[in-house]
């Protein structure tokens, strides 16, 4: 049997009311997204004028537009200038060569002005014994040179020192101990040969009494051995012709030299290694 209508529970008319509340959610959702995406693409032609007004106004110069893969918003970064290494000219070539050479100039020229001073002082040192004939000082550039003649040092056809000549050569040592640079010891004689049983040749006897001066100034007065070196000549350099007895005198010497270093080779060097 059929139920009554009027006990039947009738559905009401149209939409739930939450309906009306979840559409307008949904409206708005999309309304924000939208503005979302429209926003996060710029124009780039509007976003570079607006960044060309901003650095003219804060004096931003040196700054370049890059278009960034990642984003479609072009960047402003630093503009990294570009150097270009170009060869010096040939007036600039040449004015560096001036320059070098007025520099060696200078640096020549105060070398010698020392190495005068420096003979005159070791001439004030050796006054006495200058002036007794037994050392002379001279100076040749950047060398000066102490001559022991053969008078008061040797006997003839010998290579010992004369007893007493002692102070003489702690005088000659002394001055060269205040004084830098390298040091040559060198024997010279006359042309009249010479064999005997301690020398066969002239050789040997310049050579041995170069020896002696070395020696001497190495074990009395501890002048630095690696500053001495000794050579013998003979006869073959010779002062004055060996033509009188006053000549051969003359050319029987022992010539210890004071040499010091070219300073322009330290410029050269530079040069070279390309430093100011």
């Amino acid at each position: 049997m059929l139920e009554d209508e009027s006990e039947r529970t009738k559905c009401p008319s149209g939409l739930p009311p939450w309906m009306a509340t979840f559409a307008d959610m949904m409206t708005l959702l999309l309304c924000f997204f939208v503005l979302l995406s429209s926003t996060s693409v710029q124009d780039a032609k509007k976003y570079k004028a607006i960044v060309e007004s901003m650095r003219k106004a804060f004096n931003a110069s040196g700054f370049i537009f890059v278009d960034d893969a990642t984003s479609s918003t072009p960047v402003m970064v630093k503009e990294i200038p570009q150097v270009q290494i170009k060869p010096p000219a040939k007036n600039e070539v040449k004015n560096a060569n001036e320059n070098l050479e007025q520099m060696k100039a200078r640096v020549m020229n105060a070398a010698l002005l020392e190495v005068r001073d420096q003979a005159e002082k070791i001439k004030r040192h050796l006054q006495t014994e200058i002036q007794d004939g037994f050392v002379t000082v001279e100076t040749h550039g950047l060398q000066i040179t102490l001559r022991i003649e053969e008078k008061g040092s040797f006997t003839s056809g010998s290579a010992v020192l004369k007893p007493g000549f002692e102070s003489v050569m702690d005088k000659i040592t002394d001055s060269l101990q205040r004084a830098k640079g390298i040091i040559r010891v060198a024997g010279h004689t006359d042309d009249i040969p010479i064999t005997t049983d301690s020398y066969r040749s002239n050789w040997e006897l310049s050579s041995s009494r170069a020896v002696s001066v070395a020696h001497y100034m190495l074990t009395h007065k501890g002048l630095e051995p690696g500053r001495i070196a000794i050579e013998g000549y003979a006869d073959t350099k010779p002062l004055l012709p060996n033509t009188s007895t006053e000549n051969r005198a003359k050319n029987r010497r022992v010539e210890v030299t004071l040499i010091q270093d070219d300073p322009t080779l330290a410029l050269e060097r530079k040069k070279l290694l390309g430093a100011d």
